[in-house]
């Protein structure tokens, strides 16, 4: 107790009051003198501890009367030993918590604003005692046990009888003190109002059953903070707390809600105020540290002490994100100060003009100074006061108005008590309380649990089920006024009885920020990823620190920060940029292009020169070159290759249903009938050469008419297999993403594959029937003989669709229809050329062989 501890702290734990019954015969008179009464200013310790008293008239009307008289006094020397009796005033204290000062005085003229009411407890007076708990725990319990056991001896010769314990306490102004008191009186249902106990497990039923407080919880606070934080987009921040239950419990609260908001918390520290080293240690911290906007969860003293060696440091440009702890605390508010606390911006508890109160900062600022503020002859002092005092003597908290936001929640603590005393007692208008009931703690605890009112200011009153007020929070930006002053001014509110999404709102106003920065300061561990990329978490460090990762070819994201790829869908692709998916290029094999081009060419040469053959050979329809073979068959061949080298047109062009069944049917039913018809020749050939024997009757069992049977009993044969293909499974026309992931080739689908290889299969069976008999057939003697020729085509023929399977098998896309038509153009060139360029070349340049005696006449065949 000899310590003088720092100034004014959020937590400090010093204001304390109980209510009881007393009933007094005389009043209390002045033992005690003071010198003067700046010395009893000077001496006044940091923190009282009020015991309030209820008080039955007519026994306590001088007791009231006095209390009363002193209010009028201006702090004459009576008034001063009244205060100093029941204050417990000690002469070598040497510090004063002129907030807490402040605290006390709102208490004492809240009682006395009842007292003069008759619609509040009518008949009936509050009184009240001060005790200092001296920021100690231990002094905080030992007055609580006083509170419950009974009032110590007065220090005057009053006569008292009174209950053994108090009605209600209120207090204390910090969390770890108030923790205590509610957990010791909580067993005997004494209730305990605290006006700046924050701590939300305060708010545990089971824990502490008989706490109220006029302060939100913390839980609220806390949640407000990460949303501010959220709001203006920081997402990389450190945390500072004061190593008490105030700090520890809010800290852990906006950790958790940050997760929830996406923010990571670089780093964070605690320390206390009787730790100078580990502030030290705490302050290099946040100087090594990245995140440029640091949330203060500090008692004002462990501000205080931060502030300084921020200060030492010369440590500028942290944003400082705080909490009602200090952030309106006017003693940090200073121009030198603003350095490094400038643009601050946090949160603090909502306060109400009370009417009056101003009167009693004159009165202390009369009897401070020996001076009046007026030119009223009431006034004690003569000399008036010339204004200069505020800037030079007597700048402190008790003098600031500012402070009405912390001395409103006592305003509202007594009031509350007052209010739950009125409904207990049965007071009535014009009629009083009852004069005989007695009240007991629990009806208070029970009565309070209950209470809803208005006061005088529009505020309205009352606890919910965990002792709590409404959580509102106005949003404070330190900003310079006029005159050069520090200004809190509001920005934003956080009304948590208001819907989700309505709860925090800014205002649309200028703001200051940390630096004299005219801008918002950016603080992320990582910069955004802009869209095409996504965010991939670097190892070991928090999901805030990131690196940005393109997306993969076709995957997407269209917005910044994306955390996933989205993968297009089948028919798209991403676009360069992978911000867009587009439409992937549908390929088939077009008209337009190079290679559709050239097959297109190659398709209506073949057809041109076939066209050609035929009209050639019509032109020497009855020379015996012609005739020599069964000319039928020769035209019906030339017509089956004008409609082979004419089908390769049907696989070109973008596939449809019609058009992917025609190109197969069709490609199949005519080189079937073009096999047939070379077949047909080749048997003619080996016929006629059976015929030539002595006693064969060999051609009249194969001439023309069982030649054009047999050819057409082959194709019969093919179109039923087409047929069935055709109505079992039928081509179709098909989007096939597998060879190429941005494109989508358009190929015709075979349906059935039996039915493809079927067709397939069965030319490929003319084709080596054909091959046989003509490679059979290859020595005959007859210069007519054209089975070499057969064989060499057929031969020609058999080798291109044999390697036609491997490569229509591993060709991609458009390339599988390339070498299908090439693949028929090949065949159907090798048929043309081997079998009928010879004739031609006869009939054409050299007419003199093409007689029936040159032909007739045999010759060794040296080839083949």
């Amino acid at each position: 107790m000899e310590v003088a501890l720092p100034s004014v702290s959020r937590e400090e734990p010093w204001v304390l009051g109980g209510i009881t019954v007393i009933q007094c015969a005389t009043a209390a008179t002045p033992v005690w003198n003071i010198n003067s009464t700046q010395s009893w200013i000077s001496n006044l310790w940091t923190g009282m501890h009020v015991q309030l008293a209820l008080i039955k008239e007519p026994f306590g009307n001088k007791i009231v009367k006095n209390i009363t008289n002193v209010r009028k006094m201006q702090y004459s020397y009576s008034y001063l030993i009244i205060l100093i009796n029941m204050l417990k005033i000690l002469s070598y204290f040497s510090s004063v918590n002129f907030r807490e000062y402040q605290l006390a005085q709102t208490m004492i003229f809240a009682i006395e604003e009842i007292n003069n009411r008759t619609d509040i407890l009518p008949g009936v007076t509050l009184g009240y005692k001060i005790y200092d708990t001296c920021a100690s725990v231990t002094f905080s319990v030992q007055s609580a046990m006083a509170l419950m056991n009974g009032y110590e001896e007065m220090l005057t010769d009053t006569s008292c009888s009174r209950p053994a314990a108090v009605k209600a306490i209120i207090g204390e102004s910090g969390s770890t003190n108030t923790i205590a008191i509610a957990a010791s009186v909580g067993l005997f249902q004494i209730p305990v109002i605290s006006h700046f106990a924050t701590c939300a497990c305060l708010s545990d039923r089971k824990e502490y059953p008989t706490f109220f407080r006029t302060i939100p919880s913390d839980y609220y606070q806390s949640r407000a903070l990460a949303q501010l934080v959220k709001h203006f987009g920081w997402t990389w921040v450190g945390a500072v707390r004061s190593d008490s239950d105030y700090g520890n419990n809010g800290m852990a609260t906006f950790v958790e809600a940050a997760k929830q908001e996406g923010i990571c918390i670089e780093y964070s520290v605690k320390f206390h105020r009787t730790e100078p080293e580990k502030l030290l240690k705490v302050v290099q911290i946040i100087k090594r540290g990245t995140a440029k906007v640091v949330v203060a969860f500090l008692a004002f003293v462990e501000m205080s002490n931060l502030l300084e060696q921020l200060t030492v440091q010369n440590i500028t440009g942290l944003q400082l994100i705080g909490t009602e702890a200090w952030i309106t605390g006017t003693n940090l508010a200073t121009p030198s100060s603003y350095r490094i606390l400038g643009g601050s911006i946090g949160f603090a508890v909502t306060g109400a003009k009370i009417n009056g109160l101003k009167d009693d900062v004159k009165d202390f600022w009369e009897a401070a100074f020996q001076c009046s503020v007026t030119k009223e002859t009431s006034s004690n002092y003569k000399t008036p006061c010339t204004g200069s005092e505020s800037l030079t003597e007597l700048k402190n908290q008790y003098t600031d108005e500012s402070e009405i936001r912390i001395t409103n929640n006592v305003y509202k603590a007594v009031y509350a008590v007052a209010y739950s005393l009125h409904s207990q007692l049965e007071c009535m208008p014009q009629k009083g309380c009852a004069k005989n009931l007695q009240t007991e703690p629990w009806q208070v605890l029970d009565a309070l649990k209950k209470v809803n009112f208005t006061l005088r200011t529009g505020e309205r009153v009352f606890f919910d089920g965990n002792g709590d007020p409404a959580a509102k929070y106005e949003v404070v930006n330190w900003q310079l006024g006029p005159n050069g002053a520090v200004e809190f001014k509001a920005v934003g509110y956080y009304d948590a009885t208001l819907p989700p999404g309505q709860q925090f709102v800014m205002s649309p106003v200028d703001m200051a920020w940390a630096g004299g920065q005219k801008q918002k300061p950016t603080s992320v561990c990582s910069e955004s990823c802009p869209s095409g990329t996504r965010k991939a978490v670097r190892r070991g460090k928090p999901v805030c620190c990131y690196d940005c990762v393109p997306c993969a070819e076709g995957e997407i994201s269209n917005k910044t920060d994306s955390n996933d790829c989205i993968p297009c869908d089948l028919e798209y692709w991403s676009n360069e940029k992978r911000d867009r998916c587009v439409l992937k290029t549908v390929e088939f094999l077009s008209f337009e292009e190079v290679m559709g081009i050239v097959l297109v060419i190659f398709s209506l040469f073949g057809t041109c020169l076939t066209v050609l053959v035929a009209v050639v050979f019509l032109a020497h329809k009855n020379t015996p070159i012609v005739r020599a073979n069964n000319s039928e068959l020769s035209f019906l061949l030339l017509f089956s290759l004008t409609l082979c080298f004419l089908c390769s047109l049907t696989f070109i062009g973008r596939p449809s249903q019609w058009s992917c069944m025609l190109r197969h049917t069709a490609f199949g039913v005519t080189f079937v009938l073009c096999i047939s018809c070379v077949l047909g020749k080749t048997i003619v050939v080996l016929m006629a050469f059976r015929a030539t024997l002595p006693g064969s009757n060999v051609m009249k069992w194969f001439g023309p008419p069982q030649q054009r049977l047999t050819v057409l009993a082959f194709t019969l044969i093919q179109v039923l297999i087409c047929v069935l293909w055709l109505t079992l499974s039928p081509p179709f026309p098909n989007k096939n993403m597998k060879y190429y992931k941005d494109k989508v080739i358009l190929e015709c689908d075979v349906g059935s594959a039996v039915g493809f290889w079927a067709v397939l299969g069965y030319i490929g069976l003319l084709s080596l029937m054909c091959f046989v008999l003509a490679f059979l057939a290859r020595k005959l003697p007859d210069n007519f003989n054209e089975a070499k020729f057969i064989t060499f085509s057929m031969l020609i023929f058999c080798a291109v669709w044999i390697t036609f399977i491997p490569a229509y098998v591993s060709s991609p896309g458009k390339f599988t229809v390339a070498v299908e038509i090439f693949a028929i153009l090949a065949s159907s060139y090798g048929l043309l050329f081997f079998i009928f360029t010879p004739k031609c070349y006869i009939i054409l340049l050299k007419p003199e062989f093409n007689s029936k005696k040159n032909l007739m006449s045999k010759m060794p065949n040296k080839s083949l």
